[in-house]
């Protein structure tokens, strides 16, 4: 592998010691075997959410152009202005701090160390960007910010709601001005994965990628489970090189080989695997979450749809009108209908609905306060809230 994981496997071995104590070799019930290869499963899970590309360098660099555009044009700088991560771990200590990050040549150097989250480039000898492709990390990871804003540790599956995807996409000399003009207008953290497909302009955030491992179905309007959307976005947004059919959406596309569908369970497997973030040490009032707890499950009829301990109720799905939610997304997927969004981790990605209409979780609370008319008083909403950001 070309990130190799060497802490997974520590784990599963410490694991076994531990289960073990002084009888570990006598042991029947653990299986060493097996831990190695459950590691092994999440590293290679690992590896293809940060790493693999399915092949589409042939549209982002075949197609668009994107090698020629970032080799010419795209600096750390501007990187960073549009939402691009850098992952300090792949780089040696104080190279930063001594690089033009006004070079585009700095550019290809942090791409050449592939530290770069989400872009994966082939780059020559004599520093010429010869191929870029894009991973599942572009848009469902960011960085802890450790070094500088924008630079730090990985954080696989939180959304990047700093990246500015359209941005990035109409720097490519092939597109026309109107497509382009399309693209500018989504902004940070918003992305459109049908605009390809009807032509329509209507962008949503970038959800999470965590606490999905016990949640039935996971897209906004409830489409299918991970693999199904994994395999949607892998094929017809990211331009890989696999087979994907969805009848609804008048989608029938085969690839040989088919470099994306035996790669989506061992995917899955490590999404899985990616908890919730925990909300940082005194950012709620522990008193007034626990009142609000208490609202959250009675006078708030929250948990009627948001069910602990997953937080919703999917495969459930809800029409627009029954939480006065916008319904134009929902008219473009297969369901006409919306799943209720998991609340683990809400603290970590305002602002919130699909469309992103609430800019903070008062604004959540105050919109079901009318739309399903609660009547919750002042108190009830504030307490309500600290419950939310506890989660």
């Amino acid at each position: 592998m070309r990130f190799p994981s060497p802490s997974l496997t520590a784990v599963a071995l410490l694991g076994f010691v531990a289960a073990c104590g002084d009888n570990r070799m006598a042991s029947p019930a653990v299986d060493l075997t097996a831990s190695l290869q459950d590691a092994g499963t999440l590293a290679r899970g690992r590896e293809i959410f940060r790493h693999e590309t399915y092949g589409d360098e042939a549209f982002w660099t075949g197609t668009l152009r994107m090698n020629e555009v970032i080799q010419a044009n795209v600096s750390p700088a501007l990187a960073l202005a549009v939402g691009l991560k850098v992952d300090a771990e792949r780089l040696p200590p104080g190279l930063l701090a001594g690089a033009d990050l006004n070079s585009t040549a700095t550019t290809v150097e942090l791409l050449r160390r592939d530290a770069v989250v989400g872009l994966k480039a082939k780059v020559t000898a004599r520093g010429q960007l010869a191929s870029v492709g894009i991973t599942c990390g572009l848009c469902h990871s960011t960085v802890d910010n450790s070094v500088a804003p924008g630079v730090g540790r990985r954080l696989d599956g939180w959304p990047n709601r700093d990246l500015n995807v359209g941005a990035i996409v109409a720097l490519s000399p092939v597109l026309d001005a109107a497509t382009k003009a399309v693209f500018q207008s989504w902004g940070p953290g918003r992305y459109d994965a049908y605009f390809n497909h009807d032509g329509k302009n209507d962008p949503v955030l970038i959800p999470p990628a965590y606490g999905l491992r016990d949640v039935a179905l996971e897209t906004y309007t409830g489409e299918g489970p991970i693999s199904y959307w994994n395999g949607y976005v892998a094929v017809t947004q990211m331009h890989g090189q696999g087979s994907f059919r969805d009848a609804h959406l008048g989608i029938d596309i085969t690839a040989q080989p088919d470099l994306v569908t035996p790669k989506l369970p061992v995917l899955r497997d490590y999404q899985f695997t990616l908890e919730p973030p925990a909300p940082p040490a005194g950012s709620f009032d522990g008193a007034a979450a626990e009142r609000g707890r208490l609202v959250f499950m009675g006078a708030g009829r929250c948990a009627s749809c948001h069910i602990p301990p997953t937080y919703t109720d999917a495969p459930v799905l809800h029409t627009p009108a029954e939480t006065g939610m916008n319904g134009a997304l929902a008219a473009r997927g297969t369901t006409g209908r919306y799943r209720t969004t998991p609340l683990r981790g809400a603290w970590q990605h305002a602002p919130y609905f699909h469309d992103g209409s609430a800019a903070t979780l008062d604004a959540v609370v105050e919109h079901y306060n009318g739309a399903l008319t609660l009547g919750l008083t002042a108190s009830q909403k504030s307490d309500l809230v600290q419950f939310l950001k506890s989660l």
